[in-house]
């Protein structure tokens, strides 16, 4: 039978739970006691907080290997405390609720607690606030968050989490160090495989040793990929997750970190706003995606936006933007299946402004370039090494795009992640993602570049003199080249001033872009009185 507490018994139990509760400063101060110390034949590199004062990561390196290693380090729990750790999860079995209206998992879980800790006093009897503390947030971790992996989550430098099977270390992409081990590791089989399961469950599919490989988009928007059992896998499940951003990167922060520079932020903002369409090409990892996302940061405010994608990877600012996502089918006859083909057919009808695709890689192609055709804007991203392998792959099946639309795709960016080879002893260690090349596509077997990476300097060398599209705008517009040129310069200054301002966010970049294009006179006056040019 389902407990439930009148509001004035709810409000009473909080403020005995409250009252319960340390403050944070002061548990932090007691458990500083319990820090952890560096492992013998490791020098500590960085140790930084996840979820204070309960979890925290350490960067140490191997002092003969030179390795790096990413050790989370979590507060321990007493043997009473674990026994009370079980007693309480096997309560919570039958009294948690599900959450009510919109509420999230974590925020029912705490609004429950202590009303459910309120009832079962004895449970925790004998335990200090400091044991409850570490029980709540064990517990919090392993029902409503990642079990063991769930700090990982919180580190802002974290990208990808991958586990290769049992008894393998959980490894790493991270933002400073790259692929890097940890001392995470599923040790049983059946621990791994519930883990998954119960993740796959979240996102209200299924996975089984029928259906072993699973593609699917978390609650939280993370994205995870899943080979079940062993009937795919020899060592067992593996899994990995990516990392969505809350706040994602702009156009900005791609300046900030050298992957572009002002030039190319503000060729890309006048394509945009002229409804010229992009490709984002690249390898895996490249940070087609990133890119994706900051470039649609640059799309007109107003404009109408319709995104497609399998899963979910695209986060804009925009109020009239609609996402939308393929689905799956039912059973042996895939009924009901949507793909991104009849999304994108879909989209066209709505009388999109700009039409984003996250990857395309089928016969949706084919549908894109007719929105193309009929004067639709285009973002998507593409898996290739160079513009050549790109239109070769667009011209093949099975997108099979004619060669005489080919140029409806105006502008292809070529993102890569950098490194500087090991055996070149310069001085400078590389390693960074970068629009290696901005070409224009002229025809199908003429391109024209107008920016590129050069390795040697880490400079952008620009040829916009002989762009192709600018004069293309320039006709279309009635104006000449040199008056685009000048606006170039104008954007470029304006994006070097938010740099200097700190005006980085996806939300704040929007309200920039709002500005100008509401009230170019206003700006631009406001603009020069803080910018002092």
């Amino acid at each position: 039978m389902k407990f439930n507490l009148k509001p004035k018994k709810g409000e009473a139990a909080q403020a005995e739970f409250k009252n319960l509760m340390m403050e944070e400063a002061e548990l932090a101060s007691v458990l500083e006691i319990q820090k952890w110390s560096v492992p013998e034949g490791y020098l500590e590199i960085e140790y930084y907080p996840l979820r204070p004062p309960f979890s925290y990561a350490a960067v140490i390196q191997n002092e003969e290997t030179l390795e790096y290693l990413y050790v989370l380090d979590e507060l321990p729990l007493s043997k009473e405390e674990r026994d009370g750790y079980f007693r309480l999860r096997n309560i919570l079995e039958f009294e948690l609720q599900a959450p009510e209206g919109e509420e999230t998992l974590a925020e029912s879980f705490r609004r429950q607690m202590p009303v459910i800790l309120s009832k079962h006093r004895k449970v925790l009897e004998g335990i200090s606030p400091i044991g409850v503390r570490k029980i709540l947030y064990y517990l919090e971790r392993d029902i409503v968050g990642y079990g063991k992996i769930d700090p990982l989550m919180y580190d802002e430098y974290v990208e990808d989490i991958g586990c290769s099977g049992v008894n393998k270390p959980v490894y790493l992409w991270h933002r400073k160090y790259e692929n890097i081990k940890t001392n995470v590791i599923f040790r049983d089989e059946q621990e791994l495989e519930d883990f998954v399961m119960r993740m796959v469950h979240k996102s209200g599919k299924h996975v089984s040793i029928a259906f072993p490989i699973v593609d699917v988009t978390l609650p939280e928007k993370h994205r995870l990929a899943v080979s079940f059992g062993r009937e795919t896998t020899p060592y067992g499940t593996a899994f990995t997750i990516r990392k969505f951003r809350k706040d994602p990167f702009t156009i900005i922060d791609l300046i900030e970190n050298e992957t572009i520079n002002e030039s190319i932020a503000a060729y890309l903002w006048l394509l945009m706003e002229n409804k010229m369409s992009v490709m984002i090409i690249g390898a895996t990892g490249a940070g087609k995606t990133t890119a994706l996302n900051a470039v649609a940061c640059l799309i007109k405010p107003s404009y109408k936006i319709i995104s497609v994608e399998e899963v979910a990877e695209i986060n804009l600012p925009h109020e009239n933007w609609t996402s939308t996502i393929a689905r799956s089918g039912f059973g042996a006859e895939s009924e009901g299946e949507i793909t991104l083909y009849d999304l994108i057919k879909s989209a066209v009808r709505h009388r999109p402004d700009l039409v984003i695709v996250g990857e395309v890689r089928g016969e949706e192609a084919y549908v894109l370039f007719q929105a193309l055709a009929t004067g639709h804007g285009g973002l998507c991203t593409l898996h290739a090494e160079d513009v050549d392998t790109a239109v070769k792959r667009l011209t093949q099946p099975p997108m099979s795009i004619p060669t005489s639309i080919i140029s409806l795709m105006n502008c292809v960016i070529n993102v890569k992640h950098v490194r500087t080879p090991v055996f070149l002893e310069s001085g400078r260690k590389l390693s960074s993602r970068k629009f290696v090349n901005v070409t224009e596509i002229k025809e199908y077997d003429s391109y024209q570049e107008v920016f590129s990476w050069n390795p040697s300097t880490d400079t952008f060398n620009e040829n916009l003199s002989e762009s192709y599209l600018l004069k293309k705008m320039a006709s279309s517009l009635d104006i000449p080249v040199e008056r685009l040129l000048e606006e170039l310069e104008y954007r470029k200054k304006v994006l070097a001033h938010m740099v200097e301002q700190g005006i980085r966010d996806y939300r704040s970049v929007n309200k920039v872009l709002s500005k100008y294009y509401n009230n170019p006179e206003l700006f631009q006056k406001e603009f020069l009185e803080n910018s002092g040019w």
